[in-house]
């Protein structure tokens, strides 16, 4: 059977989907990680709308990524989880709450700037269906990550309950001694 060579679009395309379900895998696991972090507070709740927005693609993309022949990555999503079970576990025990919720925003504008190019490449590839999923995307997690860049207010007006939730990795670890 013969099966006609993708185009340059198409291929770019295909990698850009791809790191597409790898960064949502992560920043589901990430915001998620960040809010439980925090507790109830205003930065967290915004963490927690982001997650709900990754889920809700994650849990939408394989049907349209198949519908539209692109890859449905599921390595690239394994290969996520676990650079997020490595930063959770080592590098954020390290570091303060608010620079830990400012490197989980960062990666949440990464999100912004790839479905804008996974956009921009699918309007150039006549993939209408792609082009509306990362317009209603980018609408929705826009408004989103803004209302967390909002939230970083509450570190600036809050040090001291930021800094109790700072928990660095050796002082985890004292407390699990502690408690067995």
């Amino acid at each position: 059977m013969y099966t006609p060579r993708r185009t340059k679009t198409e291929e770019l395309l295909a990698n850009l989907i791809r790191e597409l379900f790898q960064t949502e895998t992560s920043g589901l696991r990430h915001c998620r990680r960040e809010a439980d972090r925090l507790g109830s507070v205003e930065p967290a709740q915004a963490m927690r709308a982001i997650a709900d927005h990754a889920r809700a693609a994650l849990k939408g993309l394989p049907s349209l990524c198949e519908r539209e022949g692109m890859p449905v990555s599921v390595v690239r999503s394994l290969t996520g989880s676990l650079f997020s079970e490595l930063r959770d576990k080592l590098a954020d025990g390290l570091i303060q709450s608010e620079r830990s919720y400012r490197g989980t925003l960062l990666g949440t504008r990464h999100g912004l700037d790839l479905v804008h190019m996974v956009e921009l490449t699918a309007d150039g590839a006549s993939r209408v269906a792609l082009v509306s999923f990362c317009q209603a995307w980018r609408t929705t997690r826009t408004v989103l990550v803004e209302r967390a860049e909002e939230a970083m207010r509450w570190f600036a007006l809050n040090p001291e309950k930021a800094s109790r939730l700072a928990r660095p990795l050796l002082l985890r670890f004292r407390a699990k001694e502690l408690h067995a």
